[in-house]
């Protein structure tokens, strides 16, 4: 019997450790050249959960002992690894002949030869999201030219070359830098050295064997602050003369480029857990040829050491002027999403170049607080209109539209049914993701009352409720179960979204406030994980009458793009937390807006009068966009609005009669003629707003007039108008005018008005760490 109890013991232990998750990496090579093979697909089989390799044929993954790897690329034969008890997994792969048969290889990509026999017709606005993707995109093709830094020009995507009048050096600047002014030289790494800008001048093409050019946050995460106008990266073929010695560096299971060997050589002591170095003979046993020159295995105490980044935002088309005689309805939905700004905050603060996606003009503006009149009468809130002159164009008028959300105290709120919803995967280990998470629930916690229900669910590999409906006067139970959370894992998002609405909708609260909270990194990895995977959840969870917050942290894998689909689509709103000062202004300052809906669907439609306004652009607002015809449509999805909430869009006018470079001629109509009605000649435009209560199929329609009547500009319109000048200027927009960062300082301080916050104050702080 002792022996069956035994044998049953170690059975159920070594099941146990087979289903353990642990980070596989390895490197991927070519079995002709023993060349890294980057952009190999490496699949867990029968799962989603997929892994691409870098530039040096690098990957990681997470899987169990008794995963298959399914390694597979263009023009090679697929083979599959099982995982077994390994951690390096270093794969080669075959060519296989017959499949390269049917590829064809074209300038821009490859393709299979059925492919090519069909014609491809891309729309204007596909191609235009093509060229703000293409710096995302790696060149690996040889530059041959007479001067590499005019090979630069118009062969690498977002790099623009300008010639010096009576200097010998070109200037090289890298769109989406993180200074618009002052020094803004990239700066310049051969062969994995930090190296001399005007070295680029003495490099041989015919010597380069790829160039890569970093200007996302990547850079900084590499280079830190110095890269803060992107990195040129410059691979000769020097190094096949040379004798390489370097040891390959493990740090936390994963493998380490030579290039960034200098960055663990200054690893603090104090994040070293353990260090171990194997000699030539030793190396090459353990870990293959990779580590021919022996090898340094370190481990971190946080167990999770890397240097890539890789966050995600959604491509923005920045709008441009729509001419009044042709389009004069402006139809989109209200945003009351943060997240960007805060977002931003945390780039510039840790020295890491802004990613023009990442900047959301209108969340931007709407991140402060203005000073709009309370609502009266039925409706829940006010709406509030002004215009003046463009402060960084003479030529045109700016329109500011506000709605200011009925401001209700927390006792007179509903009773809420709330479910945490938290990732406790392992990519939220570090210190400002789950620790600062739980903090951050903690100040929420502090605020519920008795009647209000919380649940906690939790998803890793898989999810699980941690917390039954609690009441809010129980705070030291649901702050313990809070404490008890720790990381570890996958990242089952969709797992756990399914659960947490199950779990809302059981306990629904009619008349209540009835919300799912969701906080991550975004990073799901198993399961439905796609953007457009998550949009069909969501879309058809919100149906259960189920709200949705949606709160970002950490950085690195962050994924804005995702956590913005799911709030948007969830009748939610988004918010970036990274601090505690954060935290209090989303759970404290701002707790009814973020838990309490007051008016969900809200649309707003501008018709300008073509009597008065020649052309207008809305700032901002890109992915909010509606058709004209959807102002009307019920069933058509729009963004919510809180309690005590404001909301500013502005709108940027050309005047009739003002000539303007924005414009373009436009051919008469042969068909169709324009009559402009000469009435109501002394309004610029009306604004219609469309709006349902929380538990409401129908919409409510409100109308505002706005006079042609230009004011000297508010101090909120002063402010506003700097917060959408800084981001255009960050975005590299074509539309701030040749302005310059002193101008949003100026703007700004006219702008700072009481500020009993504080946060006008931290914005000025902000611009001028940028003009540094």
């Amino acid at each position: 019997m002792k022996r069956i109890l035994k044998a049953v013991i170690i059975l159920m232990i070594s099941i146990q450790l087979q289903a353990q998750e642990r980070i596989i990496s390895g490197i991927v090579t070519s079995v002709n050249d023993n060349l890294p093979l980057p952009g190999v697909n490496v699949k867990i089989k029968g799962t989603e959960v997929m892994a691409i390799t870098d530039f040096d044929g690098v990957y990681e993954i997470k899987a169990k002992e008794s995963d298959i790897l399914v390694f597979s690329y263009l023009g090679f034969i697929t083979k599959d690894v099982t995982v077994g008890k390994q951690t390096m997994l270093s794969v080669i792969l075959e060519e296989d002949s017959q499949e390269l048969d049917e590829v064809v290889i074209v300038g821009y990509g490859v393709v299979n030869k059925k492919e090519v026999t069909a014609s491809v017709s891309l729309s204007k606005s596909q191609l235009k999201r093509q060229k703000q993707k293409a710096y995302h995109n790696k060149l690996s093709s040889q530059i041959q030219s007479n001067s590499i830094v005019k090979a630069l020009q118009g062969q690498v995507a977002g790099v623009n070359v300008a010639n010096n009048s009576g200097k010998p050096n070109s200037q090289i600047l890298i769109r989406g830098i993180n200074s618009v002014s002052g020094n803004r030289a990239p700066l310049v790494v051969i062969d994995g050295v930090v190296s001399s800008y005007k070295n680029l001048e003495q490099i041989n093409p015919n010597n380069i064997e790829a160039i890569d050019v970093l200007k996302d946050s990547s850079s900084s995460a590499i280079y830190g602050a110095r890269a803060s106008n992107g990195i040129i990266l410059i691979s000769t073929n020097a190094h096949k003369n040379k004798t390489i010695k370097e040891p390959l560096y493990i740090v936390d299971g994963v493998p380490i480029k030579k290039e960034n060997n200098h960055i663990i050589k200054n690893l603090p002591k104090s994040d070293i857990d353990n260090k171990k170095q194997y000699n030539k003979s030793e190396a090459k046993k353990k870990f293959g040829k990779i580590a021919k020159n022996g090898c340094i295995v370190i481990t971190t105490n946080q167990g999770n050491f890397r240097i890539h980044n890789n966050e995600s935002y959604t491509v923005i088309e920045e709008n441009s002027f729509e001419r009044t005689s042709i389009s004069p309805l402006s139809t989109f939905s209200i945003d009351v999403d943060k997240a960007s700004y805060s977002n931003i905050r945390r780039m510039i603060n840790n020295g890491v170049v802004v990613e023009p996606d990442a900047v959301k003009i209108e969340e931007m503006i709407n991140y402060f607080d203005y000073n709009y009149p309370q609502p009266v009468g039925k409706h829940p809130f006010s709406i509030n209109t002004e215009v003046a002159k463009t402060p960084w164009n003479k030529d045109t008028k700016i329109v500011k539209v506000g709605l200011q959300g009925k401001t209700f105290s927390n006792d007179a709120l509903p009773a809420s049914n709330l479910t945490f919803l938290i990732d406790v995967s392992g990519s939220m280990s570090s210190q400002n993701k789950l620790p600062l998470l739980k903090s951050a629930f903690k100040l929420l916690v502090n605020q519920l009352r008795e009647k209000d229900k919380v649940s906690i669910v939790v998803y890793a590999g898989a999810a699980g409720v941690v917390l039954e409906p609690t009441s809010g006067k129980d705070k030291k139970k649901i702050m313990k179960a809070l404490d008890n959370l720790q990381s570890g894992g996958s990242t089952a998002g969709g797992e756990g979204i399914e659960l947490a609405y199950a779990l809302a909708a059981k306990h629904f609260k009619k008349k209540g406030n009835n919300r799912v909270i969701l906080a991550t990194d975004g990073d799901f990895n198993v399961g439905a994980s796609s953007d457009k995977a998550m949009e069909k959840l969501i879309e058809k969870k919100r149906e259960s009458g189920v709200f949705l917050s949606v709160l970002g942290f950490g950085y690195g894998n962050y994924k804005d793009s995702k956590l913005e689909i799911l709030a948007d689509k969830g009748n939610g709103n988004h918010a970036y937390i990274d601090n505690m000062q954060e935290a209090q202004k989303v759970f404290g300052k701002e707790f009814g807006g973020t838990l309490f809906t007051i008016a969900k669907d809200v649309k707003i439609q501008v018709e300008f009068n073509p009597n008065k306004v020649q052309a207008y652009r809305l700032i901002g607002y890109e992915n909010r966009m509606l058709e004209d015809e959807d102002f009307i449509d019920d069933t058509k999805d729009a963004g919510e609005l809180g309690s005590g909430h404001t909301v500013t869009a502005l709108y940027e006018v050309i005047p009739v009669g003002t000539k303007s470079d924005y414009l373009k001629e436009v051919s008469d109509l042969k068909y169709t003629k324009s009559a402009v009605g000469q009435a109501y000649s002394d309004e610029l435009f009306t604004v219609k707003f469309r709006y349902k209560k929380p538990d409401g199929d129908k919409s409510i329609e409100m109308v505002h007039i706005q006079k042609d009547e230009v004011q000297e500009a508010s101090e909120d319109l002063k402010f506003a108008s700097a917060v959408a000048l800084f981001g255009m200027q960050l975005r590299l927009s074509k539309y701030h005018n040749n302005s310059k960062i002193e101008d949003v300082i100026k703007l700004a301080k006219e702008g700072r008005g009481e500020d009993k916050d504080g946060y006008r104050a931290e914005f000025n702080r902000l611009v001028k760490t940028i003009s540094q």
